[in-house]
């Protein structure tokens, strides 16, 4: 081998070696950003569970999971026509059809939750699974629902609250009684929560309104945790969660989602960000997990437990959110 053909062997052996090592650069990098993996071989035949917002993103994720694992599964979704189509791909992808049943909810009116509820419980009167994963967000005005809330606030918490309660008789029913709130790590960032003007319009703030709901929806689970062990039904476990920084359909009222910048992120974001199915990993793991049963009112991340914001973990503030929540949706005694 003379000189020249030594030195382009030389680099050649360079360009294999540095491209190596990118790509497992690469490879480790997107891993790590995927999250954590539900791995666990669990069946759910025999169980029936409902899950909220499930027509896309995480929620979709979330119900083709179950099914492929032989649950039954309720998809409690806004739109008919977007839930048909929901399911049309989901027999495509190998779900059993007479395994999914469409029910319309629309969390932002009290109404339609109650309607909801009352068709559900028509069809089964035991609930294994309840997973409120349905949420809204970057919400950029304040918006008043037909019940008087705050729309951010009344979708994300009011809403599944009220589903969550209308559904405890049938939950209790079950051995394996499952409720799971999906929260976000936003919740970290929340000020403690002014009940007495969270629904005013001064005090509204895009962020801050998203926020604080998600704290919420992790005070729920802690609080209701503490209400069921109180009236014997130590057997239901209630979790928050948070599935990660999702490339999901809640940026749609965003500049992300602009026809051009959204071609342009398209690359950055699959590569940064968790596809709905990686986000849906921690819900499953709570609804299926070997290990879950028994913990309660925790909060989880990336299928292991984590630390949740410390105003969380002020038992008085959850119980007068919890009387509130009672008060707000017309079921204090």
């Amino acid at each position: 081998m003379d000189g020249a053909d030594a030195e382009e062997h030389g680099g050649f052996l360079f360009f294999v070696l540095a491209s190596s090592v990118v790509f497992i650069v690469l490879f480790f990098t997107r891993r790590y950003f995927k999250g954590g993996q539900f791995n666990e071989r669990v069946s759910a035949k025999g169980l029936v569970a409902v899950v909220t917002g499930s027509n896309c993103g995480i929620g979709f994720e979330t119900v083709r999971e179950l099914n492929l694992r032989k649950a039954d599964v309720y998809m409690l979704c806004r739109s008919e026509e977007k839930a048909n189509e929901a399911k049309r791909m989901l027999v495509r992808q190998g779900c059993d059809a007479t395994r999914l049943h469409f029910i319309e909810c629309d969390l932002t009116d009290f109404e339609s939750v109650r309607r909801a509820a009352k068709e559900t419980l028509e069809s089964t009167d035991t609930i294994d699974i309840l997973i409120n994963n349905a949420g809204i967000m970057f919400q950029s005005k304040h918006e008043q629902t037909k019940d008087g809330h705050e729309k951010t606030w009344q979708s994300n918490h009011l809403g599944p609250f009220l589903l969550t309660e209308l559904f405890l008789p049938a939950v209790k029913k079950s051995s394996y009684a499952r409720i799971i709130n999906v929260s976000s790590r936003i919740h970290l960032k929340s000020e403690k929560i002014n009940l007495a003007t969270v629904d005013d319009k001064k005090s509204f703030g895009m962020m801050k309104s998203y926020r604080q709901s998600k704290l919420a929806n992790v005070m729920h689970a802690r609080a209701l945790t503490k209400e069921l062990r109180k009236d014997g039904a130590e057997h239901v476990t209630v979790n928050s969660l948070h599935p990660g920084v999702v490339n999901t359909e809640l940026a749609r009222n965003t500049i992300l989602n602009t026809p051009g910048i959204k071609q342009i992120t398209a690359v950055f974001r699959w590569f940064l960000m968790k596809t709905s199915r990686d986000g849906a990993q921690t819900s499953i793991f709570l609804a299926l997990g070997k290990k879950i049963g028994g913990i309660s009112g925790k909060y989880f991340a990336d299928c292991k437990l984590t630390q949740e914001n410390p105003l969380a973990l002020d038992d008085q503030a959850c119980q007068d959110l919890y009387n509130y929540s009672l008060e707000c949706t017309g079921l204090a005694k």
